[in-house]
């Protein structure tokens, strides 16, 4: 289909890409438009003006710091990101979105801002203890990533601003991470995913960090999980346990897909073995 009639721009510089949000805060985004395109063609969604950021190099690339923090710029791509990264694992799950297509345009800056619920992404920034950095033409705000995503397609950004860059800390001396997912076989999105940090001390687990995505509105963090797992000696059983905490208190989705006691099972399932595998990659 053909979408409604809209206004273009295409900002030469971040400054003017603010600037343009800020004189018509209704107007869209087009990073790399493999979610905004579609709505509109379909007319689910309207759009009169289009501000294309899509070549604004400043905006791309994955930086590394001295003490193994990083940030990303969001017009990097899922391609771009996976073979840059140094974490096997945040590879791992990002080659496991959609297909090879979309992963060759399709923005990270892009994929946060939709915020679908089934996205791949959320889960690992949420399990890496990111940030979301948010800019407007008068500020810049670093959201945290278990406070960014609200719900379905709805986020913690103002209409004035724009996604810029993902942080990401340092993780955890000898962590181990991975992601394991029960994908949708004709989207690629997820059914249930889950990403899992998790590191020893003295033989014990220190640290956890488990998110889960496609199960419920939105990506969020299994703290119950995390308490549960933390102090045992990973064990089967103490895993077992924990993995049975991963949809308290959460709404789970209830859809064509799968049903809620299917994916509520299937949640328990991966979350177990995204622990496993994280674990088996401790050191």
């Amino acid at each position: 289909m053909i979408p409604a009639a809209f206004a273009y721009q295409r900002p030469a510089s971040l400054d003017e890409a603010l600037r343009a949000i800020a004189a018509d805060p209704d107007a869209k985004v087009l990073a790399g438009g493999h979610s905004l395109l579609p709505l509109l063609k379909l007319r689910l969604a309207r759009a009169d003006a289009l501000i294309d950021i899509g070549r604004l190099k400043e905006l791309k690339g994955l930086r590394y710091a001295a003490d193994g923090s990083a940030s990303v710029g969001a017009l990097t791509t899922y391609a771009e990101l996976a073979s840059a990264t140094r974490l096997d694992f945040v590879r791992e799950g990002l080659l496991m979105a959609a297909d090879v297509q979309v992963r060759n345009r399709a923005t990270v800056g892009g994929a946060v801002a939709h915020a679908d619920p089934a996205s791949d992404l959320p889960a690992l920034l949420i399990a890496l203890d990111a940030s979301i950095v948010v800019r407007s033409s008068r500020e810049e705000r670093v959201i945290p990533a278990t406070d960014f995503f609200l719900g379905p397609f709805e986020t913690a950004v103002r209409p004035s601003e724009l996604v810029i860059e993902l942080r990401r800390p340092a993780l955890p001396a000898g962590a181990g991470g991975a992601y394991r997912k029960l994908a949708q076989p004709a989207s690629g999105f997820a059914l249930v995913g889950v990403c899992a940090v998790v590191a020893r001390t003295g033989g014990r687990i220190g640290h956890a960090r488990v998110a889960l995505t496609g199960v419920s509105d939105s990506a969020y963090r299994a703290t119950a999980v995390e308490e549960a797992l933390v102090g045992t000696d990973g064990s089967s059983g103490a895993i077992a346990a924990a993995a049975a905490e991963a949809t308290v208190n959460r709404t789970v989705n209830h859809d064509i897909h799968a049903d809620r006691e299917y994916r509520k099972a299937m949640a328990e399932v991966y979350t177990r073995r995204a622990i496993e595998a994280a674990l088996a990659r401790a050191t």
